[in-house]
């Protein structure tokens, strides 16, 4: 719904208090931005929402379906083996540390969409399946495979010049690692409830 009532993100107006950081508009005639900083938005504003905000922002229809398709495919397998507690912590774990991946790593700039989300839920479900040494998720181990191929070609500018624009690459990376994160954790977690049931 954001991305349809923001025309795409061209709506300022209604992204803003979805960004990052917090913004105005200078000028309505060159449209310049003005960022805040990392300080006045959330230690001075107390606007603690922006961390996990950005990712109901997409500038384009296949960037929001692509998105949407991989949360409703792999989310819902996330959901019914692990349950909606750890998917919802995934997601917000994920989109908060993709979106600070990317503003650490682009400073102040406009920024949105689930796919730090999508690569937190790959980075979980990949090691969770390595670790275990087998497949639960119903994904063959090409996907994995491809979606990493994908972040590499982001990184070295191969998607851009192919017209997909501007690609978050640090948020990806930022989304994968908290989804690595999250199964390592999820999985001594598991190891150290069994053994202990086990003495």
């Amino acid at each position: 719904m954001v991305t349809f009532f923001s025309g795409f993100g061209n709506l300022i107006s209604i992204i803003e208090p979805l960004s990052f950081l917090k913004f105005e508009i200078s000028d309505s005639y060159s449209r310049y931005v003005s960022f805040s900083t990392f300080e006045n938005t959330y230690l001075v504003n107390n606007e603690w929402w922006r961390l996990i905000s950005p990712v109901f922002i997409h500038f384009s229809i296949i960037h929001l379906a692509f998105n949407c398709l991989w949360i409703y495919v792999l989310g819902q397998q996330i959901e019914k083996i692990d349950g909606k507690i750890l998917f919802l912590t995934l997601i917000i774990f994920s989109g908060i540390c993709g979106n600070y991946a990317q503003f650490i790593s682009t400073g102040p700039s406009l920024f949105g969409g689930l796919s730090g989300c999508v690569y937190g839920m790959f980075g979980y479900t990949m090691i969770t399946e390595f670790q275990k040494n087998r497949i639960i998720y119903g994904l063959p181990p090409a996907i994995y495979i491809f979606m990493i191929a994908w972040l590499v070609l982001g990184f070295i500018g191969v998607l851009s010049m192919f017209g997909l624009g501007n690609i978050a690459n640090f948020a990806h990376l930022g989304g994968l690692i908290a989804g690595i994160i999250m199964a390592m954790v999820v999985t001594m977690f598991e190891k150290s409830t069994f053994t202990n049931e086990k003495d």
